[in-house]
């Protein structure tokens, strides 16, 4: 998808990926003096170029895949329906299938007292964990019982939406990573590692 005018040259906006580690907010600094000195910012990894946004946000506690970019119809677009968004979850307890399929097929949530449907999804149980880093602070001890991890792909961006999503099913989200974008996968890159790219792959 190209996202300039014919007036613009390809070279007037920049984009990036970023492996969000866990800690850090999806901002890139705070003008709020006791939260500067309290949390963790994007600006802290990268020395990023003025004008740039990230598209969408992962939560504090989450992890994975963040496109940056300087192009406001480009951010625009990604968080449209038309791109998907893949994430791993690691739930408390052995996921079942009927799980699975409440997933697949949407499931009610609610914040604030509004109530919401997700649109049938993509989910699947993983059988093997994926190889992630070690996250900064432990998931909880294996003494308090199993986990599971599974894939869900959605399109919307509702606020916290996996989360809510695996907690309605009866098994809430103990670590998120969003690995995959569209096209654009984690693959490659660290915990707070950084890359610039031309363009991002938004449809396969």
């Amino acid at each position: 998808m190209s996202s300039t005018s014919e007036a613009e040259s390809p070279a007037a906006h920049r984009h990036f990926l970023l492996h969000k580690p866990y800690g850090y907010l999806s901002q890139f600094r705070s003008e709020a003096p006791r939260e500067a000195r309290k949390k963790r910012f994007l600006g802290e990894l990268y020395d990023f170029p003025a004008g740039i946004m990230a598209i969408g946000r992962l939560d504090e506690a989450s992890e994975g895949l963040l496109l940056l970019t300087t192009d406001g119809k480009m951010s625009e677009y990604v968080r449209s329906r038309h791109v998907e968004k893949e994430y791993y979850a690691q739930v408390d307890g052995q996921l079942t299938d009927e799980a699975v399929q409440q997933l697949q097929q949407g499931v009610e949530i609610g914040r604030q007292g509004e109530k919401y449907q997700t649109l049938p999804c993509q989910a699947f149980r993983l059988e093997t964990p994926p190889d992630f880093p070690a996250r900064g602070r432990s998931i909880r001890s294996d003494r308090h019982g199993p986990t599971s991890w599974v894939s869900i792909t959605v399109t919307e961006g509702k606020y916290r939406q996996v989360r809510r999503m695996t907690a309605a099913v009866g098994f809430p989200t103990l670590r998120l990573v969003r690995i995959r974008i569209g096209a654009t996968q984690l693959l490659g890159l660290g915990p707070g590692q950084v890359q610039e790219v031309p363009d991002f792959r938004l449809l396969p």
